[in-house]
C-alpha cells in the first residue's frame, strides 16, 4: 500500500466518522469487529459440536465402533 493510498482510507474513515456522527475510534472499532468476525472461530458451533460428541459417545454401547 503506497502512503497515498493509506492516507486516502483515513481521510475516507474520518470522512464517514463525521457523516454518521461518531467519533474514529468508534468507526475503527466497528471497521475491525467486521474484519476479525469472520476470522474468529464460531464458538457457539464447536461448543454445539461438543455437546453433540459427547451425546455421540454417551449414545454408543461400550466397546462398539463410533
Amino acid at each position: 500500500m503506497t502512503p497515498a493510498s493509506r492516507y486516502d482510507v483515513f481521510a475516507r474513515a474520518e470522512r464517514l466518522a463525521r457523516a454518521a456522527g461518531r467519533s474514529r475510534s468508534e468507526v475503527y472499532s466497528a471497521i475491525l469487529r467486521e474484519y476479525v468476525a469472520p476470522h474468529e472461530p464460531d464458538d457457539v458451533t464447536e461448543a454445539v459440536n461438543r455437546v453433540i460428541e459427547d451425546l455421540t459417545k454417551k449414545a454408543q454401547p461400550r466397546g462398539s465402533p463410533v
